[in-house]
């Protein structure tokens, strides 16, 4: 049975008349749209919803000749309050949802009959369509097609490389500093003791996929008080994560740097207001959060800075563990992408309904790059207003991005793998938007970007025959000897 997402239009009788759109949900086997407003017509439309239309001695005689017909869901089939809908002369029948809006399921056979457009509508839109319109409401319906492509795609390409490219970039300049650093055995042991703390080892990154994928289950299984839980790392996390990426930047600026002391310590003054900036920012996210219109960019600086910082910060100690980490996780977003749909009672992916917010759950979670899609459509409306990424589409390659850098640094490699690596990143983002615009379905962005990244990785280093050196790491990133 196919279902098709839809515009409902709604115009008030003011003067000149508000118009505001809606989404439905309707079969396109009962019942054929127009394309564009050019060929719809309207209709009044009748608020019914105190009925669930199943006996056609509900509704007072004559009530909705004519008219467009908004009843309650419930108690009886879609074409059953179609079929009385259409006995009693109305135009259009829209069914309110309270739940979450699911496609109309029915089995038309004996109801061949039935000729008006039928369609489901949430309850709360008609409650917004009566605030903000008013009683006297005139509606039609039509389902202009899905574009090929959305610009806004463009803006989240432009993101992911940048941030990919400016956090291997920076991961660099800190290997360069560590070269350049006068070794003392004091020095040697402090930096030995930072490294082991940040870098992952092929042990360390198992356990990671594995804590991956529990957390991913338990968010399914107890989404709406985990995800509270999300939220408030996100703040912290992302908080932290721009207060280091602008203190790295304020550190070139040799301007301010007064300081005051406090418990035996001095801190520069502008970092203390950095700090408190960085802490608005994230709590001024959190409180406004769901507000479509401005959040989701501070939602994006906040996550390209818990990207950077977490690019810069965990480094991989060689191939190997890239490859270990990589490979696992493409594992993981197949897996949870591809497969769940047949293990889950409701038939969608686990991925996508945590992304989604399983159960209709308005909270969603904090892990994506959000843009608005810049190309209306009946999707839009319905249930995605935004393009996303999540930030694991960023960040894992973006350890591999920044490993290559690093690798670059320590042998005087001109920055060939870096640039490699990045350049076959932004081909395997694109090569992610081709697909998802042939399939028209959400994609495991890793099933692109792993296959680019690694295998380019692995032939710039077997053209330059350092494939061992590459695949264990240097001396100096597994460990110092005097």
């Amino acid at each position: 049975v196919a279902a098709d997402e839809g515009i409902l239009h709604a115009s008030g009788s003011g003067v000149p008349p508000v118009t505001k759109d809606y989404c439905i949900i309707y079969n396109s086997n009962w019942i054929s749209l127009p394309n564009s407003l050019d060929n719809a017509s309207f209709s009044t439309l009748e608020n019914l919803t105190s009925t669930v239309l199943c006996n056609s001695s509900e509704v007072p005689s004559g009530l909705m000749k004519d008219k467009a017909v908004v009843v309650m869901r419930g108690n009886c089939t879609f074409l059953e309050k179609a079929r009385i809908a259409q006995r009693s002369g109305a135009k259009m029948l829209l069914i309110a949802s309270k739940p979450r809006l699911s496609p109309l399921s029915d089995n038309k056979t004996g109801f061949e009959d039935v000729t008006i457009p039928v369609a489901l509508i949430r309850y709360n839109d008609i409650v917004d369509m009566q605030l903000t319109l008013g009683n006297e409401v005139n509606v039609t319906l039509y389902s202009p097609p899905l574009p090929e492509f959305d610009y806004s795609m463009v803006v989240i390409f432009l993101i992911a490389v940048f941030t990919v490219a400016l956090g291997g970039y920076w991961s660099g300049v800190a290997e360069l500093e560590n070269l350049k650093a006068i070794v003392s055995p004091g020095e040697r042991e402090t930096r030995r003791k930072k490294e082991e703390n940040v870098t992952f080892t092929p042990v360390t990154v198992i356990l990671f996929v594995v804590i991956c994928c529990v957390m991913l289950v338990l968010l399914y299984f107890f989404y709406k008080w985990l995800v509270y839980v999300i939220i408030s790392v996100f703040c912290l996390a992302s908080a932290m994560s721009l207060y280091n990426c602008l203190a790295a930047l304020i550190g070139e600026i040799p301007f301010g740097q007064c300081r005051i002391a406090c418990c035996n310590k001095s801190i520069e003054v502008r970092l203390i207001f950095l700090a408190v900036f960085c802490i608005a920012a994230a709590v001024v996210w959190a409180v406004f959060r769901n507000e479509d219109r401005w959040a989701w960019i501070l939602q994006d600086i906040l996550g390209v800075a818990f990207c950077l910082n977490f690019i810069k910060t965990l480094k991989m100690p060689n191939f190997k563990s890239c490859v270990i980490l990589l490979g696992l996780l493409l594992l993981y977003d197949v897996f949870f992408v591809f497969i769940t749909p047949f293990i889950t009672k409701n038939g969608a992916s686990i991925m996508v309904e945590v992304a989604a917010g399983p159960f209709g759950n308005s909270e969603k979670l904090p892990v994506v790059i959000r843009v608005p899609r810049l190309e209306y459509s009946a999707s839009t409306l319905c249930d995605m207003p935004f393009s996303l990424l999540g930030f694991g589409d960023i960040i894992v390659p973006g350890l591999l991005v920044a490993y290559c850098r690093r690798f670059d640094v320590q042998t005087g490699s001109s920055s060939v793998y870096y640039i490699s690596c990045t350049i076959a990143y932004a081909i395997g983002m694109v090569l992610t938007f081709i697909v998802l615009a042939l399939m028209k379905m959400g994609q495991p962005a890793l099933l692109y970007l792993v296959p680019c990244t690694l295998i380019t990785s692995s032939l710039v280093a077997w053209r330059r025959k350092e494939m061992k050196k590459f695949w264990k790491g240097s001396s100096y990133q597994v460990g110092w000897m005097p």
